[in-house]
């Protein structure tokens, strides 16, 4: 190992005007080219580091989508927004198109109060309409005229027969709205199912952002320790910085004690 002081020497990376290699200054005015090799030798001398953070990362995340975080299940049902019978067949694909208008609107009054009260009454919860409201999202399916309505849930239970009494109550409240052979009309397509599975968390998934972004950390830790290493650790960088070419090297070595007599 070759190694001299360079606490004294002022140097500090800027940035290329061009993609290449990093640019190093020194205190002399002379810039040093920093090669690819060397900036991954500085990964390389510091993987045990971005490997421990990665892990660690990667092990909180597990840790505590494990135990800190409560499961959630999602269930969903799907409502199809038609019209009456009484409609000019002539004008078919002008209605579709209307209908399809008609549906964005009416996947918005998914989402109130009133609806969320018919829900909360229709299943006698304890939740108020804000609450339910809030594990609770809707969207229109696009260029269809269905609506797609998920309720999330920590119970798998609960969570179906909600989302299952969201689509019932709006399909009655449009029907109240709408009364006639020729109105609008909501029914619901596809009957809410009981979720085997929980939506969130997801430990695999959020183990692998966290070990990414504990390499990032780890990465960006190893070059600020490079910059704060005051020793060279060849002959090849001591003339870089210098500009002093190495006429000898002497090695480092160790010499065996001699063996204390029996």
């Amino acid at each position: 190992m070759y190694r001299a002081n360079r606490r004294n020497e002022d140097r500090r990376y800027i940035a290329p005007e061009a993609p290449g290699p990093l640019v190093q200054e020194s205190s002399g005015g002379e810039y040093i080219i920093l090669s690819l090799g060397d900036l991954l030798r500085v990964i390389w001398r510091r993987a045990w580091l971005i490997l421990l953070l990665a892990i660690l990362f990667a092990g909180s995340a597990i840790g505590y989508d494990i135990f800190a975080k409560t499961p959630q299940y999602q269930s969903s049902t799907k409502i199809y927004i038609g019209q009456g019978q009484d409609v000019d067949q002539s004008s078919f694909g002008a209605n579709v198109s209307g209908l399809q208008d008609v549906t964005i609107t009416l996947s918005e009054a998914v989402e109130t109060r009133s609806v969320a009260e018919g829900v909360i009454q229709r299943l006698g919860l304890s939740t108020t309409p804000g609450g339910l409201l809030a594990s609770l999202s809707v969207e229109q399916v696009p260029e269809t005229q269905f609506i797609d309505v998920y309720y999330t849930d920590p119970n798998p239970q609960r969570a179906q027969q909600v989302a299952g009494a969201v689509g019932e109550t709006f399909s009655e409240r449009v029907s109240e709205l709408s009364p006639g052979s020729s109105s609008l009309y909501a029914t619901v397509w596809d009957q809410a199912s009981v979720p085997q599975e929980p939506v969130s968390p997801k430990p695999l998934r959020d183990a692998a952002l966290a070990f990414v972004l504990g390499a990032m950390l780890g990465i960006a830790l190893a070059f600020v320790l490079e910059q704060l290493d005051d020793s060279w650790r060849s002959p090849e960088e001591l003339e870089q910085v210098s500009g002093v070419p190495t006429f000898g090297v002497i090695p480092e070595f160790k010499t065996s004690k001699p063996k204390g007599k029996a």
